[in-house]
């Protein structure tokens, strides 16, 4: 019996109690994977902190740290910790302060009924071999506990209701970190049969976390976020060096399909707004070089801007803070306004389709209303009317495709990808589950950008072990290294994290698995350019 085995279980209430840590990673229970996976010892993947890490930052939750959250220096530092997030409690729950989400996180607090369904649609809870604290309803209770005896309109009733937790800098450390072993897929959410969103909970509470103590991933924050705003890119770009970028790609471009390809700059009155996830300029430059080749061969009256922030369609508040993501989103439109152009389409990234349309909506009114689409259906458009020659014999190998949780669960965008698919790849096959009931890359949420401490790890053992035994079950009996096969991957972020996670497992040497966008299987099979425009190289 391991020393996991022997603890008692972890309670809510359990949070607030001393421990170092208060439920470590047990690598004995997580999801088997299929042969040959299920010879990687966790072991190899797990990066334990070392003490002296551990004195400088708290990992008393699970012996990990997304946050470096460093303990108070004394207790007047504590007690103001705790007193800021009192007050954010109030503020979560008041009509003027939190306008946008109110009802529905009141709704969730309120009518939980915790039949667990949630919990059995959980990969981060099934990965870890169904840890509690990891369970959707665990983070929730904690803020129901907190509401219930420090929140507006707290009395003795709703505390013996909800039970009781006491509020100290262990609970609240462990609470922020708890908020950032969540992708925010919302697998959960749609799972449950009374609309409780517990996802939204996450979310809430990095929210509380960010405004109210100024607590944040620093990757989405300091160089996220706050980076975007003052340099024009999260990448740190400025236009100039964007400009000089995308130059660079038009030339590889062009060489590669054997004619002139170049895009066009701040084109007043476009019928389009081609807007990227900066980060695939300098790491995958291929996608964007993709778009282009697409949008002229097609004859698509298109432009990029080079104004800052609107050639970055990332938009990393939506993960934590809704004071960043406004400040972003509203940029946005107001550069398409400026631009005349008819309407947005946003390129290959997952959160940036949730930001712009399904949240963004709640801020921009009136002439900034500029219309915006997906990528998905503007291809599916595009393939089906003829503008383009395809060989579908170009992907004659096998294809799967991986359904970013922001355009299947959160905009309903499920059959548009695949409409292309069974149209340029002769050996498309789909994942089990697939469409609104996929798993996350477990990358969502600002994870594939976080690897501090050791929180890579968690990104490797627990956040995307269910995708990744979901790619490996598609290309079942074709394992090897003999046939090269690729996962369709339409998200930046996503991307990011199946390189992190093919790279720790050796996906690529064991099996020849590659991941890359969907555009880039479009071009490949367009007739009239040289063939072999997918390298099969991992990077």
């Amino acid at each position: 019996m391991s020393d996991v085995e022997r603890r008692p279980p972890v309670t809510v209430k359990d949070l607030s109690r001393e421990a170092e840590p208060l439920s470590p990673l047990d690598l004995d229970r997580l999801l088997p994977l299929p042969p040959p996976y299920d010879k990687v010892p966790p072991e190899s993947l797990w990066k334990e902190m070392s003490d002296e890490r551990k004195a400088q930052v708290d990992a008393s939750l699970d012996g990990i740290s997304a946050l470096n959250l460093k303990r108070p220096a004394d207790p007047a530092e504590e007690e103001r910790l705790v007193e800021a997030l009192k007050a954010g409690l109030g503020k979560l729950l008041s009509a003027d302060d939190n306008w946008g989400f109110l009802q529905p996180l009141a709704l969730t607090l309120d009518h939980c009924t915790h039949c667990q369904t949630c919990a059995d649609a959980c990969p981060i809870f099934e990965a870890s071999g169904r840890a509690e604290i990891y369970r959707p309803t665990y983070r929730a209770d904690v803020l129901r506990r907190l509401v219930a005896r420090y929140g507006p309109g707290a009395n003795l009733l709703k505390r013996a209701l909800a039970g009781s937790l006491e509020l100290n800098f262990t609970t609240l450390a462990r609470l922020a970190e708890l908020a950032h072993r969540c992708t925010l897929c919302r697998r959960c959410t749609q799972a449950c049969p009374i609309g409780v969103d517990n996802g939204l909970i996450t979310h809430e509470l990095r929210k509380l976390f960010s405004q109210e103590l100024g607590i944040s991933a620093q990757e989405a924050h300091g160089s996220g976020s706050v980076l975007q705003l003052s340099v024009g890119s999260s990448t740190g770009m400025t236009p100039a060096i964007l400009k000089d970028n995308v130059e660079f790609i038009d030339d590889e471009m062009s060489e590669k399909v054997g004619y002139a390809v170049k895009t066009p700059w701040d084109v007043e009155g476009a019928d389009v707004l081609l807007m990227h996830n900066a980060g695939e300029i300098l790491a995958w430059p291929e996608n964007p070089g993709a778009f282009a080749v697409i949008m002229q061969a097609a004859g698509i009256s298109w432009t990029l801007s080079s104004e800052l922030l609107a050639y970055d369609a990332i938009n990393y508040g939506l993960w934590y803070d809704d004071v960043q993501f406004s400040r972003v989103a509203l940029k946005h439109a107001e550069v398409a306004r400026k631009l005349k152009v008819k309407k947005i389409v946003i390129g290959e990234c997952g959160h940036a389709h949730k930001a712009l349309t399904v949240v963004a909506d709640r801020l921009l009114g009136g002439d900034l209303a500029v219309p915006r689409e997906s990528f998905a259906p503007f291809l599916a458009s595009i393939v089906e009317s003829g503008a383009l020659k395809l060989d579908p014999s170009r992907n004659d190998f096998p294809v799967t495709l991986h359904d970013p949780c922001n355009l299947a669960r959160a905009l309903g965008i499920v059959e548009p990808p695949r409409r292309i698919l069974r149209k340029i790849a002769p050996r498309f096959r789909e994942m089990t589950p697939h469409g609104v009931e996929n798993f996350c890359c477990g990358g969502g949420s600002g994870f594939a950008i976080m690897s501090g401490n050791n929180f890579e790890s968690f990104r490797n053992l627990v956040s995307g072990r269910a995708k990744l035994k979901q790619v490996l079950d598609a290309f079942a009996g074709e394992l090897g290294p003999e046939v090269p096969k690729y996962v369709c991957t339409p998200c930046s972020n996503c991307k990011g994290q199946f390189r992190d996670l093919f790279r720790a497992y050796g996906v690529w040497d064991t099996s020849r698995i590659l991941y890359g966008g969907l555009v880039e299987l479009i071009v490949n099979a367009m007739a009239d350019v040289k063939p072999g425009f997918i390298e099969w190289e991992f990077h």
